[in-house]
């Protein structure tokens, strides 16, 4: 399975190296990558679709944040909780007590 794992990981690496390395020259040599198009356009472009996706996924997480913040009940209060540990631990006590008892009551 590491081995697996490994690969796909390998692969991303050399995705994102080869990605970033396009991205480079583009900024910075537009003329040779896209030489058809104005510079200064590829150049605003080749900027603004990152910050255009990057700003999205930002507010992406905001809504979910959002949207998990606005669909999830309130948690107990804290007495209630407290109350409920109270009597487990109650309930555990007395079933204690009562095996206790019973193995005294055989061991007579």
């Amino acid at each position: 399975m590491s081995n697996k794992d490994q690969a796909i990981g390998g692969l991303i690496f050399l995705i994102c190296v080869v990605v970033a390395i396009g991205y480079a020259i583009t900024l910075f040599f537009p003329q040779h990558v896209l030489g058809w198009l104005e510079p200064r356009t590829v150049q605003l472009w080749i900027i603004a679709i990152p910050v255009f996706v990057a700003f999205l996924a930002l507010l992406s997480v905001g809504a979910w944040i959002g949207w998990t913040m606005a669909t999830t009940p309130p948690p107990k209060p804290i007495e209630e909780i407290e109350a409920q540990e109270e009597k487990t631990a109650a309930e555990e006590r007395a079933k204690f007590l009562k095996f206790h008892q019973m193995i005294k009551k055989d061991s007579k």
